[in-house]
């Protein structure tokens, strides 16, 4: 029996290296199960006794129903979706593109007057020429009589149009 419990000894400090095989850690356990322990390594039986009294613990075959009765019946929350709840965001968002489309179409929009002058709305509501074309600097003067001359000419017609 000494010799058995100095090989026990000698396979106990493999084990916590992890260095023995699983058939001397079944040897291990063998050993440590039986009736003739000796009392140095009395401190160890329960760490290998543990180990199989764990592995003979089962779920009851009624395990799942017990835990689904302690949970409860799940709540489902979800609804039927139909076609229209799920193509009305898409009519939307095609409803204010347009919108805004058309409202820079309407922004850009430009009048051109009986003598083929481009005529853009101001800000303001009056209606201005604008340049079709970047000028230099004698363009512009002349330019800018021309606009003042075709203002002139204008303000008879908004007259006309008021009355």
């Amino acid at each position: 029996m000494v010799m058995d419990s100095k090989y026990i000894e000698q396979l106990l400090e493999r084990y916590w290296r992890c260095e023995t095989s699983l058939e001397e850690e079944a040897l291990l356990r063998s050993f440590f199960n039986g009736d003739e322990v000796p009392a140095q390594l009395l401190r160890y039986k329960k760490l290998f006794a543990y180990q199989q009294v764990e592995r003979e613990i089962h779920l009851d075959g009624d395990f799942d129903r017990k835990i689904l009765m302690q949970i409860g019946e799940p709540v489902v929350k979800a609804r039927k979706v139909g076609l229209r709840t799920r193509v009305m965001p898409l009519l939307k968002a095609a409803a204010v593109v347009a919108l805004m489309l058309s409202a820079g179409s309407l922004l850009k929009q430009t009048y051109l007057t009986d003598e083929g002058e481009v005529i853009m709305p101001d800000t303001i509501g009056r209606q201005i020429t604008a340049p079709s074309v970047a000028f230099s600097a004698e363009q512009e003067k002349e330019h800018s009589s021309q606009t003042l001359d075709s203002l002139k000419r204008m303000e008879p017609r908004k007259k006309t149009l008021r009355q």
